[in-house]
């Protein structure tokens, strides 16, 4: 895995400074710390930071084409490049190495911008075609690697693995984008394309941008979507025998490799499938790493445990002390965005454990989005059927009514929290499925915010994320349309960038085979109820796995991956989450209502209502503003940090 950076001039071809390169390519050196090259010309800068995992002696990069007129850096892993390899040696191309990176030139010279099409992986790259004049950057079909952009006031177009090295240049300027504050509010994580800065972009999963010498607007294309198109007919036995031969296919091609490799293992359904799968395909005992708590209602350790045993892995747990709060400003750092994914901190951990022993290290993530894992989809199906059943001017108003007022009840048991139900209800299906992943609500968005705030919004609300890809979707059934939605926002937007700043933050590397797009292809084309059977999601899943783990492992609650927020603002963090929320920081971007922040406080910390989500939101906002914007600085030296 890698870090790569790259400056363009699209207004004629002036030289850079290098030792600019050099710093914007350096701040990602935890990414690769093998081996950092650069390669200049006029108009254009490559930097690349290098983790040796493939051809370990002879894949440096940038790399060249046979006559230096192309040039690519690359993050990722391409799966099939053997094969493509021997095609493109069939066809003439001359190779010099062994590694993934050096097909995408000779594919570029084949295929030109439909190479993409051909690649079976994670991938993020740039590459600058000398003979066209032309910068080509690509973004795998999943968004699992990561890529930002810029175009600066002067021409200079920058582009990174991550924002750090957009904010290393000394033109990028550090507005914030107001829009992008309300999506972060709204979701937890600022979703594709936007980024918190209004100069910045993050290029989406499944597309290229290209850009001409002489031209100053990036072409983006989306080369591929999740298809969704039904198979013909299959039985449930045939679907589950056929879902493990390609699961076992996947896992078998992300165990290329030339280093020391391994496994998370959380004791969930997913994590638990990869490691069966690797063990029946590897000679040696899998290295898996799990991490535990000393709270029981989050500690998995022991179902993590038991697949260790029947499988014999090398199993490796620690445990993560309750009060790892050390960690909060370090996210902020690793993130370079507001992130408020609490189970950031044990992902960073169990990272740092995986890198003692292993280089690379598959998860099971995806699992939940592909298969429907999650009990929202559920609560979602019961509230569409819902809806269905009443006309929508009628469900409105009697909703809403009874929204307003059903008391808030945190404290009882889910069945009579029937409040965010009735507000469910009362909205149309993708408005309804929002308020139900939101971490702060319509309502408490709009009171949090100061009113000089809630006005530049001029309307905007981030249920417009949804809407924007709903009307994309290519499939119409409830379940899907959802798990379609979940897979351009929630995954990409957090599963998927949380697992990539943890692990690359201690130059490992994730793959995910649950997330080959050829596995996520085919999934999608299965009936929604062999996905949600009943109650049970991951039905086909579960079913085909009977023979490879027990039912405790396959039929138990889900877990999660969480840490006990609520019980540490109350006791450990309350002096603290105090001092940041109603400290000058928040205070001086003018962004909140303190009065409203103070009540939610207090709200909390009395025990009558649980904010722990939303307080942990703030407390991350706030974290960004010191640790990423230096806002502890005097007002005179933070004039261009302002929200636009």
């Amino acid at each position: 895995m890698c870090g790569i950076v790259g400056l363009f001039d699209t207004r004629g071809k002036r030289e850079f400074d290098r030792r600019l390169l050099e710093r914007m390519n350096q701040i990602q050196a935890h990414r690769g710390p093998d081996e950092g090259e650069l390669y200049t010309e006029p108009g254009v800068g490559l930097g690349h930071r290098r983790l040796s995992i493939m051809d370990v002696s002879s894949g440096q990069q940038p790399l060249f084409n046979e006559d230096g007129s192309v040039v690519v850096i690359f993050n990722g892993e391409i799966y099939n490049f053997q094969d493509l390899a021997r095609e493109l040696a069939a066809a003439g191309h001359i190779f010099r190495t062994h590694c993934d990176t050096e097909v995408i030139v000779h594919a570029w010279e084949e295929w030109g911008e439909n190479c993409v099409d051909r690649f079976r992986g994670m991938f993020a790259f740039g590459l600058w075609d000398r003979n066209r004049e032309l910068l080509f950057l690509a973004r795998d079909r999943l968004g699992i690697k990561p890529l930002y952009y810029s175009l600066l006031k002067d021409g200079t177009f920058i582009f990174g693995s991550e924002l750090k090295a957009l904010l290393a240049h000394p033109d990028f300027l550090r507005e914030l984008d107001p829009y992008a504050i309300e999506d972060y509010f709204g979701y937890g994580y600022i979703p594709e394309p936007k980024t918190i800065f209004r100069q910045a972009f993050k290029l989406p999963p499944a597309h290229t941008l290209k850009l001409h010498c002489g031209q100053n607007v990036p072409q983006l294309r989306q080369y591929w979507d999740i298809p969704f198109v039904p198979h013909e007919p299959l039985s449930m036995a045939e679907a589950q025998e056929e879902l493990t031969i390609r699961l076992r296919e996947s896992v078998k091609i992300h165990l290329m490799t030339e280093v020391p490799l391994g496994a998370f293992l959380s004791g969930g359904v997913d994590s638990s499938a990869v490691v069966a799968m690797m063990a029946n395909l590897m000679k040696e005992p899998v290295n898996t790493c799990s991490i535990s708590f000393g709270d029981p209602a989050f500690n998995e350790s022991q179902y993590a445990q038991s697949v260790a045993d029947r499988y014999h892995t090398s199993h490796n747990v620690e445990q993560v002390n309750h009060d790892d709060f050390d960690l909060i400003d370090k996210l902020a750092s690793i993130y370079d965005e507001p992130f408020a994914d609490s189970s950031a901190m044990p992902t960073y951990r169990v990272c740092e454990l995986a890198r003692k022993r292993v280089t690379v290290a598959l998860s099971g993530d995806g699992g939940d989005e592909n298969l429907a894992g999650y009990r929202r989809y559920r609560w979602h199906l019961y509230e569409d059927r819902m809806r269905s059943a009443l006309p929508f001017g009628l469900c409105k108003p009697m909703f809403g009514l009874l929204g307003s007022l059903y008391p808030k009840a945190d404290w009882a048991p889910k069945f009579l929290r029937a409040k965010s139900t009735f507000e469910a209800l009362a909205r149309d299906s993708v408005e309804g499925y929002f308020h139900g992943v939101s971490i702060v609500k319509d309502r408490m968005r709009q009171s949090l915010f100061s009113p000089s705030f809630n006005r530049s919004l001029q309307g905007y609300q981030a249920v417009e994320v949804l809407r924007m890809h709903a009307e994309k979707c290519p499939v119409q059934d409830a379940l899907s349309r959802v798990q379609y939605l979940d897979m351009k926002t929630y995954l990409v937007g957090d599963i998927l960038t949380k697992v990539d700043r943890a692990s690359m933050a201690h130059a490992l590397e994730v793959r995910v085979p649950l997330l080959d797009h050829k596995l996520v292809e085919w999934i999608s084309g299965l009936p929604a109820s062999f996905k949600l059977h009943g109650h049970e999601g991951k039905y086909v899943f579960k079913k085909a796995l009977e023979p490879h783990l027990s039912n405790e492992i396959l039929y138990r609650d889900k877990m999660g991956f969480a840490v006990p927020l609520a019980s540490w603002f109350r006791g450990p963090l309350r002096e603290r989450l105090n001092n940041a929320l109603m400290g000058p920081v928040l205070s001086d971007t003018g962004l909140f209502n303190r009065t409203y922040i103070s009540q939610m406080l207090d709200q909390h910390q009395s025990g009558r209502r649980d904010h722990s989500a939303p307080l942990w939101t703030l407390l991350m906002f706030e974290s960004f503003l010191r640790n990423v914007l230096d806002m502890e600085q005097p007002r005179s030296r933070k004039e261009d940090r302002k929200v636009a």
